[in-house]
């Protein structure tokens, strides 16, 4: 990894050490020309927050990921390689539901790079364009670049950080994990079913009912939704 492009991002960064997880987007989307940027964490495969992300669309597209555990941040973090697909409306994909929800949003070329050190994985940074189009080579290299920052910032942050918990700053209202457990939570009491199978009723409702699971738990806490009594 050139060291002058390195320090180049490195000071776009400039006034935090690479964990003000708001910014470490903002540079993303910057230094690869996109329309938004990004950073979920993953682990098992499966998305458990947002870090941070630039604008509503971005947020949206981590939510759906989250709901359906597909989409380009999930094949990264599962593959530990970069996905890259530059026009949603061209291709035969693996995601069809995940594609047709983000095509709504207006959504056209999605980038995931898996965030890691080593074999240790940690997420992924989500990139998309409202255009179809590729990443230039100069483009790729700078998403290379911020996603070895992403990695080394959540590590560090990490270190001292209590046992099971995130130590690096999850957006406000967007921790997933907290929110979505803390529904199936309650979904287990009531149902009086273990956690698992919660979760698995609570992902299936919200893709029955084409919503995202977020959304359904924040139902349940505020108590607004039962699951089990829909009709």
């Amino acid at each position: 990894m050139p060291a002058e492009r390195y320090l180049r991002i490195l000071n776009l960064l400039a006034g935090t050490d690479g964990s003000n997880a708001p910014r470490l987007c903002a540079v993303a989307a910057e230094v690869t020309a996109t329309s938004g940027a990004g950073v979920m964490l993953l682990a098992d495969g499966r998305p458990q927050a947002s870090l941070c992300t630039t604008n509503d669309v971005s947020a949206l597209i981590e939510d759906i990921q989250y709901t359906l555990g597909e989409g380009p941040c999930v094949d990264a973090h599962r593959s530990g390689r970069v996905v890259s697909e530059p026009d949603l409306g061209a291709s035969e994909l693996p995601w069809v539901e995940f594609s047709r929800r983000a095509a709504g949003a207006g959504v056209q070329a999605v980038f995931g790079y898996p965030i890691r050190l080593g074999t240790v994985r940690l997420g992924a940074l989500n990139l998309y364009r409202d255009r179809p189009g590729a990443l230039s080579d100069d483009q790729h290299a700078n998403a290379l670049v911020v996603a070895d920052l992403a990695a080394r910032a959540i590590l560090d942050s990490q270190a001292n950080a209590p046992p099971g918990a995130i130590g690096i700053h999850v957006e406000e209202g967007f921790d997933l994990w907290a929110v979505v457990h803390q529904a199936a939570g309650m979904i287990s009491v009531q149902l009086d079913v273990p956690i698992a199978d919660a979760l698995v009723r609570l992902r299936a409702h919200a893709f029955a009912t084409d919503r995202l699971v977020a959304e359904v738990a924040r139902d349940v806490i505020d108590r607004r939704f039962r699951l089990g009594t829909e009709k």
